[in-house]
């Protein structure tokens, strides 16, 4: 059986990517990765990503503003998004949300590019994909808030939780409020066994295989860059934490990622 998987968070316009970047889009395909999303992080890199899904069947595009960039976003530069969130391949608004980690923005920029953005996919009707490293209280707040004031049909998904990393207890309010949880290569790490063990009690339905390459490489290859191909770890990890088939965990999470970004191919 040729396993058909959907790898849902890439960055394939980034320059680790220059040199090679058919190949890898050619090895992924060979590995039954059929579907990629491509994530712009400011107004650059969302033309890239639309770029190569113009280019490429296989690939989608989001477009949005990574936390990491709001300081140089300005309010016309919202508009310039809106064009592009039209485009028939992009399809998700993301990424967004709030980092404190680094905070190469300030928080307040973050925030107000954060509601700009959930404005935005109001507007547009798309769903959103968020980023979050530690402001997930915060975050969970402003979602929550948005999610009552936003009306959507009955079982249409909001969004993603990108790279998720916390207690069961925030993924279930994501979960509640129609979010799926994306995990990537990382969830494999020596580090990560108490998310393993959270991820027991995430019903499989809620789940999609995320790479964020070219960064969080599966452990094999740490220190290298991380590519759509590599999606084949993170559903083996999948796999054997939920104790199903890796076809079955192939076929669940396509199925979820084409329900979330509603896929016509």
């Amino acid at each position: 059986m040729e396993l058909q998987i959907v790898d849902t968070h890439a960055h394939l316009d980034m320059p680790e990517f220059d040199t090679d970047r058919e190949e890898v889009i050619k090895r992924a395909h060979e590995k039954g990765i059929k579907l990629i999303n491509t994530i712009g992080i400011d107004l650059d890199s969302c033309r890239k990503a639309i770029e190569l899904a113009e280019r490429y069947p296989g690939i989608f595009a989001s477009v949005g503003f990574h936390p990491q960039e709001a300081n140089r976003v300005k309010k016309e530069d919202i508009d310039e998004l809106i064009k592009m969130a039209r485009h028939p391949k992009v399809v998700a608004i993301g990424e967004m949300g709030l980092d404190y980690y680094r905070q190469r923005s300030t928080p307040e920029n973050q925030l107000k590019v954060l509601n700009w953005e959930l404005e935005t996919a109001k507007e547009i009707g798309k769903p959103i994909i968020i980023h979050c490293r530690q402001a997930q209280e915060e975050i969970l707040k402003i979602l929550t808030r948005w999610s009552e004031n936003y009306r959507l049909p009955q079982g249409k998904p909001r969004g993603v939780i990108h790279c998720f990393n916390g207690e069961l207890d925030a993924a279930e309010q994501y979960m509640d409020m129609r979010f799926f949880i994306a995990l990537g290569a990382y969830i494999g790490y020596p580090s990560s066994a108490r998310l393993r063990e959270t991820v027991k009690s995430i019903p499989v339905e809620k789940l999609v295989i995320e790479t964020d390459c070219p960064f969080l490489p599966p452990q094999t290859f740490r220190g290298q860059r991380n590519e759509p191909s590599y999606t084949l770890f993170t559903l083996d990890v999948l796999a054997e934490i939920k104790q199903i088939s890796k076809e079955e965990m192939a076929r669940q999470t396509t199925l979820n990622a084409k329900k979330l970004f509603n896929f016509l191919s």
